[in-house]
């Protein structure tokens, strides 16, 4: 499987260690949590990142990543029905609760979630204190993104 994730430096296409959601939490994880945030499309990980960014944020650069997930894997699917009460609520303590258990278990090195960008589609939350994660995750490319300034 293939993922993708933008970031907005060179430096961090080569960074899986989930050292930002660690530090700053995310939708699914409380700070102290490391976790990777992808998207099953480019587009999705462009509109993850877009809602994150006033236009005076925006970094002059970003770059696109292409990460492998190696098929045999483990990946859980979150079901929908166990969805809480208002999930696509920023901060929700519920979601990052849930997104906290699944990845201190390390039974999965993936979790794949609904956007609440774009509820049709999903993100994969990778992590990256899994066992061999190196071995089964791997950047296959990362280049330059240069975005649509229509998009601002």
């Amino acid at each position: 499987m293939v993922v993708y994730r933008i970031v907005k430096s060179e430096e961090r296409t080569r960074d899986l260690s989930g050292k930002g959601a660690f530090i700053d939490g995310g939708r699914w994880n409380n700070p102290g949590i490391f976790m990777v945030y992808t998207s099953i499309n480019s587009s999705l990980a462009l509109l993850e990142n877009l809602v994150h960014f006033d236009e005076s944020e925006l970094p002059p650069r970003m770059f696109i990543i292409h990460i492998e997930i190696a098929e045999k894997a483990p990946l859980y699917q979150f079901p929908d029905q166990d969805l809480p009460e208002n999930w696509r609520q920023p901060e929700n303590i519920e979601l990052k609760e849930i997104g906290d258990k699944l990845i201190r278990s390390n039974q999965y090195i993936a979790i794949k979630v609904r956007s609440a960008v774009n509820p049709e589609e999903y993100n994969i939350l990778l992590n990256p204190l899994f066992p061999a994660f190196y071995d089964l995750v791997k950047v296959i490319t990362a280049e330059p993104y240069d975005l649509d300034q229509r998009l601002i």
